[in-house]
């Protein structure tokens, strides 16, 4: 990742402090219609539930560039590194005309202080994974790795931003990672509005020692490293290395046998609290959680309670004992 497109991202970072994360989503998953057929495709997850939580700011690509409502389908064709985004009946090509919105809407984009971005699956402006892209002259698909015009465009002006699409927000652990993501650029983001430091990027990472464990413990090292040799870079360039690390760190899943030694790490701040038998007990909750018979908001949430009993102080500010709002029920599943 270039050293330019992480200066990028500190420099877009506005100075006012969001309380909410915002958020940007195709508009059909709000339940606007503005489909080509005119209809929409409301996700009742995304407007209701992580919408009391978050800001969204809408985008429709195709209605945005000036096409109407209703509309000829859209499909991608021709060079799958490079496609042309064609209509299916006329053949009409309206690639120029999505470009050419497309710049100004990242510019304006790039202002709103965005945490993520929510695309509309199988689009071929939105779409984020495995678009088809056909072949101009037999009209079948030469590959199924496509990406829509307007999300291409988006990933590459904000390649650290958090983003996914609608259809794989359905599978649990990846609808969690999302929304974790999500709020944790929404810290960021308010660190880097109270400035550009040392203290508060040692700060920052002292939070989230413990979430960065559960992803990589390797990348998690590797930005315990960095920042305990924060003085040796200028700030700018600390910045980037740091970004850059723990982009990769958040890409990385969380597994049962990773939480399993977080938790474990993070039980042993009560070594003189506990009684012997405290202690066992949550050893045999946490490898229940292991073995996938309860959910891993049980062991957490003991472990939150003896931090508020013992009111202990590292445990107290990390940020993966409470990492989004708890009412989203992201950590209720085995």
């Amino acid at each position: 990742m270039p050293e330019a497109l992480c200066q990028t991202f500190v420099n877009q970072t506005q100075e006012a402090e969001d309380e909410t994360p915002r958020i940007g989503i195709s508009r059909c998953l709000l339940g606007e219609n503005v489909r080509y057929d005119g209809g929409h495709q409301l996700d009742r997850f995304l407007r209701d539930t992580l919408g009391r939580y978050v800001t969204f700011v809408g985008v429709c690509p195709e209605v945005e560039c000036g096409m109407s409502i209703p509309r000829d389908s859209l499909h991608l064709v021709g060079d799958p590194e490079n496609p042309r985004l064609v209509t299916r009946k006329t053949g009409e090509d309206h690639t120029e005309q999505m470009t050419a919105w497309t710049e100004t809407a990242l510019d304006y984009l790039a202002e709103q202080n965005l945490c993520g971005f929510v695309f509309k699956s199988r689009s071929p402006s939105s779409g984020l994974h495995n678009i088809k892209v056909y072949d101009e002259t037999t009209g079948q698909p030469v590959s199924h790795k496509g990406r829509g015009i307007f999300a291409s465009a988006f990933v590459e002006r904000f390649p650290l931003l958090p983003v996914e699409d609608d259809g794989r927000l359905h599978d649990p652990l990846l609808r969690e990672m999302f929304i974790e993501r999500v709020f944790l650029f929404r810290r960021l983001r308010n660190s880097l509005a109270r400035g550009m430091s040392r203290h508060e990027l040692i700060e920052f990472h002292a939070s989230h020692k413990l979430l960065f464990m559960s992803h990589s413990p390797e990348h998690a090292r590797d930005l315990g490293s960095l920042v305990g040799r924060i003085k040796e870079w200028p700030i700018d360039d600390v910045y980037c290395k740091y970004l850059k690390i723990m982009h990769v760190c958040l890409e990385r899943k969380p597994t049962p046998s990773k939480h399993r030694n977080v938790l474990q790490h993070a039980l042993g701040y009560f070594r003189n609290q506990l009684s012997s038998d405290e202690k066992q007990e949550m050893l045999e909750i946490i490898d229940h959680f292991h073995m996938g018979h309860v959910p891993l908001i049980v062991p957490i949430t003991l472990i939150n309670h003896f931090t508020r009993k013992y009111d202990e102080p590292y445990l107290s500010r990390q940020c993966y004992l409470r990492p989004h709002p708890l009412e989203l029920a992201l950590r209720n599943h085995s």
